[in-house]
């Protein structure tokens, strides 16, 4: 898996080194160097072909949209891993948190019904012990 990405990833460095060479190019064209202008047109055409030929081995990978934005903002892509990840523990504190209140509340709920019902809870604590799975 590993090994579609690093090649994708030479490909890629290459085509923006070409690219970033013709633009060096372009910025103080001279008629002599219509030559070199055009072997770095070909070259880009080259690779853009092997780009092409590498994306059926990269068309299953899914990235997040949030991850563009990332990089739009001129932020580190790595950044959202880390981002989400804080994300995810914070909610988990969360929930955790509710789930705890919610375990008191009924231990305190039983406590009272059972003070004030307690026929009753004892006919929903044979009940509950008798639904449960074996």
């Amino acid at each position: 898996m590993a090994d579609k990405f690093e090649t994708l990833e030479q490909q890629l460095e290459l085509f923006i080194e070409n690219t970033r060479q013709i633009g060096i190019v372009v910025s103080d064209f001279q008629p002599q160097g219509q030559n070199v202008l055009n072997q770095k047109l070909n070259t880009m055409v080259n690779e853009m072909q092997e780009l092409d030929k590498l994306r059926s081995q990269v068309q299953d990978v899914n990235v997040p949209l949030e991850v563009f934005d990332y990089i739009d903002q001129g932020r580190n892509p790595n950044l959202y891993t880390r981002d989400c990840l804080e994300k995810a523990l914070t909610k988990n504190e969360q929930v955790k948190g509710k789930v705890d209140n919610l375990k008191k509340f009924k231990a305190l709920l039983m406590v009272e019904l059972n003070k004030v019902f307690p026929q009753e809870m004892n006919m929903y604590r044979a009940w509950k012990g008798n639904d449960r799975p074996a």
